[in-house]
């Protein structure tokens, strides 16, 4: 155990009697200066040289890219907008086709409906002059058979009061009454 710290106090004293950094030893600060000039020229140039031309051509690349992308957003926005148009002119034609199909189907079944309704009307009239003429039938046959009633009756009614009745006055009379 003696050995170590012998050992370590040994090296402690070499490293105490060394020169120290060597960056820091003025005697060598005129190399040190050369050497950080010409890394400084080496890195400026590889800099300026090369790395900085393709960062700038990315960039430029970069800005072109998002300039046509605009343009572009541009292009298809107006494009967008124009359909827009289109679609809602195509609708509004639409539109007005519709009215104008349901306006001809409503005139088309008007039509057909006054066709029917005069072919109903023509058949109603039909049917009804027949009813008045079979009612005027029967009417007249009714005053027919109503004079041929009164007649009898007024003839009987006269030889139920002992009398006898002239048929032809008899009718005669009836037909006066008929009339008013």
């Amino acid at each position: 155990m003696a050995t170590t710290t012998t050992d370590a106090a040994s090296h402690a004293a070499e490293a105490a009697s060394a020169p120290g950094m060597p960056q820091l030893d003025f005697s060598n600060w005129g190399n040190q200066i050369f050497w950080l000039l010409i890394t400084l020229v080496v890195i400026y140039f590889v800099l300026s040289r090369i790395a900085l031309p393709r960062i700038a051509a990315v960039l430029a690349e970069r800005q072109g890219t998002i300039t046509n992308d605009i343009a572009a957003a541009e292009e298809l926005k107006a494009k967008a907008v124009e359909a827009e148009e289109a679609y809602n002119q195509a609708l509004a034609d639409a539109r007005v086709e519709a009215q104008k199909i349901a306006a001809e189907a409503k005139a088309e079944i008007q039509a057909d409906l006054d066709v029917a309704i005069q072919k109903a009307d023509a058949e109603i009239s039909a049917k009804a002059a027949e009813s008045e003429k079979a009612i005027a039938e029967i009417r007249a046959g009714a005053l027919e058979s109503i004079k041929d009633v009164a007649d009898a009756t007024a003839n009987e009614v006269v030889a139920a009061l002992g009398g006898k009745a002239d048929a032809a006055a008899v009718t005669k009379a009836v037909a006066d009454r008929m009339k008013g």
